[in-house]
C-alpha cells in the first residue's frame, strides 16, 4: 500500500522566502519530477523532487499547495491524490512501495512571465519548435514589448518498484507523454545496449501530429546531450534509448490567450508544458 511519509517543517522562514525567489524560471527552462532513485525495492521508500533548470540539471523546489494544480500517484492504474507538506524538499516521500510501475502525475497552477522584447519571445518559441508564431503574432493585436506569457507544466515520471510491470496511459493532464511501452520492461538480447521506445504526445487528450519533442539524455558520468526529434502523423515519437541512460521528454503547446480581467490585458500567449522523465536499466 502507498504511504506519504509526513515530516514536519525544517525550512526556516527566510531559507523558504529565498526557495520562493529562485522558483520563477528563466525562459525556456524544463521542469520535472525527479526521483533520486528510478528502481526501488518492494516495500522501500521513494523521494523524489520537482526540478526546474536546463539540459536535465536544475535546483529543488519545495512542495507548494498554491503552485499544485495536481499531484497524483498512479500504480495498478489506480491515481490517488499526494498531500505534502508547505516547504518540503524533496516534495515528495513515500513509503511502503508495492511492486509495479509507479507513475507519479504532476500539474501547476498557471505563472507569468514578462517579455521585455519580441526577439526574446521569438528566440524561445523557435527552440521549442513553434515556427508559427511570427504569423500569429501579425494575426492578432497587441504589443511587441513589455507583454506577458502565463505557462503550466504537465509532467510524468515512470518508477520501477520491484519487478516495475505495468503500463503507462493517458491520465487527462491537459497535455501529457504516453509511453507506449514500458522502459523497465524493455528485454535487450545478450550484448545488445539500445533500443527503440515509442510515446505519445497528447493534448487535450487528442495527439499531437509532427510536433517537436525534445531528448535529454544523461549518462552515468552526469554528462547530457540534448536530440531533437518529430511526432509523426499519429502524435507517436521513436526515441532511441541505452542502458544505464536516465531521460527527459518535453515539448511545448503555445496559444493565445484570451484576456478576461483589465490586469491581464498584456498577457498575449500561454504555453503548456508535457515533460516525461525515465530510466533505462
Amino acid at each position: 500500500m502507498l504511504k506519504s511519509l509526513f515530516r514536519p517543517i525544517v525550512l526556516p522562514i527566510l531559507c523558504l522566502a529565498a526557495s520562493l525567489a529562485s522558483i520563477r524560471p528563466a525562459l525556456a527552462h524544463e521542469f520535472w519530477v525527479e526521483p533520486e532513485k528510478f528502481q526501488v525495492e518492494t516495500g522501500g521508500s521513494l523521494k523524489a523532487g520537482l526540478r526546474n533548470g536546463e539540459m536535465f540539471k536544475g535546483a529543488r523546489l519545495p512542495y507548494l499547495d498554491h503552485r499544485i494544480r495536481r499531484f497524483d500517484i498512479s500504480q495498478r492504474d489506480v491515481p490517488l491524490p499526494y498531500k505534502g507538506r508547505m516547504g518540503d524538499m524533496p516534495a515528495l516521500v513515500l513509503e511502503a512501495l508495492e511492486p509495479g510501475l509507479l507513475i507519479l502525475l504532476h500539474e501547476t497552477t498557471p505563472d507569468l512571465i514578462t517579455y521585455e522584447t519580441w526577439d526574446a519571445f521569438s528566440s524561445f518559441a523557435q527552440t521549442k519548435g513553434l515556427l508559427d508564431v511570427e504569423s500569429w503574432s501579425q494575426a492578432r493585436a497587441g504589443p511587441n514589448a513589455g507583454f506577458g506569457e502565463y505557462y503550466t507544466r504537465h509532467t510524468k515520471s515512470l518508477i520501477a518498484v520491484g519487478s516495475g510491470i505495468g503500463s503507462d496511459r493517458a491520465f487527462g493532464l491537459e497535455t501529457e507523454f504516453v509511453a507506449l511501452q514500458n522502459p523497465y520492461e524493455l528485454h535487450l538480447s545478450a550484448g545488445e545496449t539500445a533500443a527503440v521506445l515509442q510515446f505519445q504526445l497528447l493534448y487535450q487528450g487528442v495527439a499531437r501530429p509532427q510536433t517537436q519533442v525534445e531528448l535529454f539524455a544523461r549518462g552515468p558520468e552526469d554528462a547530457v546531450q540534448r536530440q531533437i526529434f518529430k511526432t509523426d502523423d499519429s502524435g507517436v515519437v521513436q526515441i532511441p534509448v541505452q542502458s544505464g541512460q536516465r531521460y527527459l521528454l518535453n515539448s511545448v503547446v503555445l496559444r493565445p490567450f484570451v484576456p478576461t480581467t483589465e490586469t491581464e490585458a498584456a498577457v498575449l500567449w500561454e504555453t503548456l508544458w508535457a515533460s516525461l522523465v525515465f530510466a533505462i536499466p
